[in-house]
């Protein structure tokens, strides 16, 4: 039986030069690798995320691909990309999901889980 699976991890990054706290304007970079971890070659044909703020505003973005591109992965390989969000507040969290096409036809969906969007405190300077 075949196994439909990409493995998702992601690592965020506060943008403090893109943000703008006085104006409720908080960047953050994420950059994320997605990896054929299934026994089939497989097309990522979209992505749908959920960005949460401190406040429980929800805001769900929906489009083709990822940064333009429809990786089409075979076993073992991988790909990965940056993108990034606003939100309002200093913290918050993302999740998602990308729609993903099998060479055989099968269709199935690779999971992102949670991830904190969060402007690290600096100590010391």
């Amino acid at each position: 039986m075949s196994t439909y699976e990409f493995t998702c991890s992601v690592e965020p990054q506060h943008l403090p030069e893109q943000s703008d706290p006085a104006r409720g304007i908080y960047a953050f970079a994420y950059t994320v690798t997605i990896e054929n971890t299934g026994d089939v070659a497989a097309q990522l044909i979209s992505r749908h995320w959920v960005i949460t703020d401190a406040n429980g505003k929800v805001e769900e973005v929906k489009g083709l691909g990822v940064v333009g591109q429809q990786p089409f992965l075979r076993p073992g390989e991988g790909f990965e990309y940056t993108s990034w969000t606003r939100i309002a507040t200093p913290r918050g969290t993302m999740s998602g999901s990308y729609f993903c096409v099998a060479e055989d036809g099968e269709r199935f969906e690779a999971v992102v889980p949670a991830f904190s969007l969060a402007v690290q405190r600096s100590g010391l300077h």
